[in-house]
């Protein structure tokens, strides 16, 4: 199998030449451990899930790090965060850059250790799964719903997985585990059922109030659980923009998932065939589309800056990019046939915001083209919007 490189080496080893300590953070089975390793191969690794060796660094950490070579690799570091103030010591002590490379699935936990340990000395990069680049680099795939429906885990394409065994399987043992060890989950039946429907509502304004009656518990809740599964990179909020434009706008964020295969096995889609006839398309190709797009800020090591716009009247714009003063609307079909209509957030965006606004449509046909207001590009080349 050809070794897949990810977009996120060139930043990684630059931040590892300017740090001393280099975290990567992500969802589990995103590749943080082989992008580690294949980055650095000369620094020994340390997998902190092994029993005996997270008792040995619970236990002594000063032992252990002693044992350890001057530059190693931690693995899932959120299992053992005492490591990190004595870390802390020797590189205050011993300041060579890219000594260690620290990687973490859990991101409000970690943040909090890492804020209180390695402030100043360690850069943070956030690695999702591959993107569609990424993709095409061992596989010939072309269609939207082949890449809604296999997912962008690098386990499905490495090991040729069935996709709906393989988001079952990674469900059942990392999602349901993570979450188990954040809170205290009496009703496993129940935060399925959750998960389904917070599934069912992608790409929607996110209302606690409704989401918590259809699951048949409280607000507050499904707000804890909500937290835990962004801090477990399950998903992601998308918030709104509503700078200079007051009350006239929503401000509820919308809520997406960090990877297309988990939702659509949450949806209950068995193959590609049923992705196109689901009635969740559109948001489902919206969730794709913006996800290549944060992978793309966050591979660079920048900040996402992204939002969407809607104001009580109805207008509307998928998504929105802040680069200074400048904005970047962006509408997202999942029509293989373009049509005008599909700009005309943009355009009125564009009049309303009275900036300057640079407009994209990204949608699943092959005819792209440049028009005074906007451009019209394929969905795999979304992450050239930016």
């Amino acid at each position: 199998m050809k070794m897949i490189k990810r977009e996120m080496t060139s930043e990684l080893l630059q931040v590892a030449k300017e740090y001393p300590v280099v975290t990567i953070i992500g969802p589990r089975q995103s590749g943080k451990t082989t992008l580690a390793k294949q980055a650095f191969p000369e620094h020994r690794y340390y997998s902190l899930e092994d029993p005996d060796i997270r008792r040995f660094a619970t236990e002594d950490p000063r032992a252990f790090l002693k044992s350890a070579t001057s530059y190693a690799i931690f693995d899932e570091i959120q299992r053992v965060p005492e490591l990190l103030s004595y870390i802390q010591t020797l590189v205050d002590n011993d300041n060579r850059k890219g000594r260690y490379i620290l990687t973490g699935s859990h991101q409000l936990k970690l943040s909090a250790d890492i804020s209180q340990s390695l402030a100043g000395r360690t850069a943070i990069l956030t690695l999702l799964p591959l993107t569609i680049v990424e993709v095409l680099s061992v596989n010939t795939m072309e269609s939207k719903e082949d890449f809604i429906f296999n997912g962008f885990f690098p386990r499905i394409y490495n090991d040729k997985m069935n996709p709906t065994r393989a988001y079952a399987n990674y469900f059942r043992t990392y999602v349901e585990k993570d979450v188990r060890q954040l809170i205290n989950l009496k009703n496993i039946a129940q935060f399925e059922k959750f998960m389904k429907l917070l599934a069912g509502r992608v790409g929607q304004i996110l209302n606690l109030n409704s989401l918590a009656n259809d699951v048949g518990t409280s607000s507050t809740t499904l707000k804890e659980w909500i937290s835990i599964l962004e801090a477990s990179f399950i998903i992601f909020r998308l918030e709104p923009y509503f700078a200079n434009f007051g009350k006239r706008v929503i401000k509820s964020p919308k809520v997406y998932f960090t990877d297309t295969g988990l939702l659509a096995y949450l949806l209950d889609i068995e193959s590609p065939q049923m992705v196109s006839r689901d009635p969740l398309i559109g948001n489902i190709f919206e969730n794709l589309v913006i996800l290549e797009i944060l992978k793309k800020r966050l591979n660079q090591g920048l900040s996402p800056n992204l939002y969407f716009f809607r104001d009580s009247n109805g207008h509307e714009v998928d998504l929105l990019f802040k680069q200074g003063a400048e904005l970047t609307a962006i509408e997202i079909k999942s029509s293989e046939t373009f049509n005008r209509s599909f700009a005309k957030g943009i355009i009125k965006f564009q009049k309303l915001s009275q900036s300057n606004t640079l407009g994209y449509v990204v949608y699943a046909g092959d005819f792209v083209a440049e028009t005074e207001h906007y451009k019209i590009v394929n969905f795999l080349n979304s992450s050239d919007v930016l």
